[in-house]
């Protein structure tokens, strides 16, 4: 791995809160292991294996029970460890793959039956390198034959620009940890006003309210996220997501106690009804439906 890459933590406590029955981590990777499933020669970092024995064993040990795996960008279009955890997982486990324009429909029927429900865009430049947005669209057009969603990945200042692009999808779309707002600019800035109204306006999107310990400024306390996480379940309860992010790629201000990560969801879902909908509810319209 990278000198500078943080491992996941070794030891995470176990949450004092209590997650509802049948409850899903909508947002987790596995890295490798990298003898097994090598890391694509173009990658922007290198991680350390964290394999899908550990997020099994991680799962149970917070008290959830099922997975949505997104492909990260260190393995790119090589889907073979997800699809490899998925197929260990059977029910337990929903994939979201990366995928380039060679990819037929015939071996997206063959991803969709080992579980992968999604496509994920990364538009962050710092992890990927841009594709053409008509390559984009493309690929929108075969995945909705299967029923997939898209999940986006952007950061604030970039939203304005790809609202347009994003509104020629025409269909689901689910944008990662709240569209990463600046938390020191508060709730009321107009970035994540912005997105708040993209939300509002267009009923197909859902965003996953998790990662706080990559917004915070203050870790390992979080409370400065939470006003943004919270406004969202309130706000769009029925489109929200909640994940732990592990293995945590390319923290740089400390390593996350996943337990601790749990214990942020009564702050940001506040009531049973919410933690409902976020934890079970949702992600089992979207991914098991």
């Amino acid at each position: 791995m990278d000198k500078d890459y943080l491992p996941f933590h070794p030891n995470p406590s176990k949450p004092t809160y209590q997650a509802p029955a049948g409850a899903v981590d909508a947002h987790c990777h596995v890295f490798g292991p990298a003898d097994k499933f090598p890391y694509h020669p173009k990658r922007k970092y290198t991680p350390c294996d964290a394999s899908k024995d550990q997020l099994f064993a991680l799962r149970d040990h917070l008290g959830f029970s099922r997975n949505v795996i997104v492909q990260a960008s260190c393995h790119s279009t090589d889907n073979a460890a997800l699809l490899d955890a998925l197929q260990t997982a059977g029910e337990l486990a929903r994939g979201v793959a990366f995928i380039d324009d060679s990819f037929t429909i015939d071996q997206l029927q063959t991803m969709h039956d080992a579980g992968v429900r999604g496509v994920r865009f990364n538009f962050v430049k710092r992890l990927v390198d841009s594709t053409p947005k008509d390559v984009f669209l493309s690929i929108a057009e075969k995945v909705k034959t299967l029923g997939w969603h898209i999940v986006v990945y952007f950061e604030a200042p970039d939203l304005e620009e790809l609202i347009p692009f994003l509104n020629e999808l025409g269909t689901t779309i689910v944008v990662d940890h709240m569209g990463r707002p600046d938390v020191a600019k508060g709730v009321d800035h107009p970035d994540f006003e912005r997105f708040l109204g993209f939300m509002a306006d267009n009923e197909n999107v859902w965003c996953k309210v998790s990662c706080p310990e990559r917004l915070t400024l203050q870790a390992p306390d979080y409370s400065d996220v939470v006003p943004f996480a919270k406004t969202l379940v309130e706000r769009f309860p029925e489109r929200v997501l909640w994940g732990t992010d592990w293995p945590h790629p390319n923290m740089k201000s400390h390593v996350p106690d996943d337990g601790h990560l749990v214990d942020v969801i009564p702050m940001i879902a506040p009531t049973t009804e919410l933690q409902q909908k976020l934890l079970v509810d949702n992600p089992m319209r979207l991914y098991w439906a």
